[in-house]
């Protein structure tokens, strides 16, 4: 089962595929994913899959593990999941599967020096309270 610790574990007893052989399966008329080494012949699947084919597609002819995970599936669609296992990938290409890049949130550079980021809100919010005060003396 996918997700289970028996998964990770067990020896395959199927068929092998290799990582680019799963990667030429990246299109509605065959949609391949990896799920925990696992691999999945999702196309008759797209257009029944709840998330949308979308989802499905752009998962195609690679590892989908992490999306997968992430979603939080119910045991049902991990136990559906189970029907659609054609094979393993190969050993050999366990390590080349890309882990996904981390997204940063990052601050642009500033070349201000500090005292900008205290004087500038400073003399907006004087020129709200003068303003205000020139309002409400009329």
């Amino acid at each position: 089962m996918v997700g289970s610790s028996k998964a990770g574990g067990e020896a395959w007893r199927g068929r092998y595929y290799r990582l680019e052989e799963v990667q030429k399966h990246n299109n509605s008329q065959s949609s391949w994913i990896i799920l925990h080494h696992r691999i999945y012949d999702v196309t008759k699947f797209l257009d029944e899959h709840p998330g949308g084919e979308e989802v499905l597609r752009e998962q195609a002819g690679g590892d989908a593990t992490e999306n997968f995970e992430d979603v939080g599936h119910s045991t049902d669609a991990r136990t559906m999941s189970e029907t659609f296992i054609i094979g393993e990938l190969h050993p050999d290409d366990r390590g080349k599967l890309q882990k996904p890049t981390e997204t940063l949130i990052t601050t642009v550079q500033s070349n201000s020096s500090s005292w900008s980021n205290w004087v500038i809100p400073a003399i907006a919010a004087i020129i709200v309270a003068l303003m205000y005060r020139s309002y409400m003396s009329e």
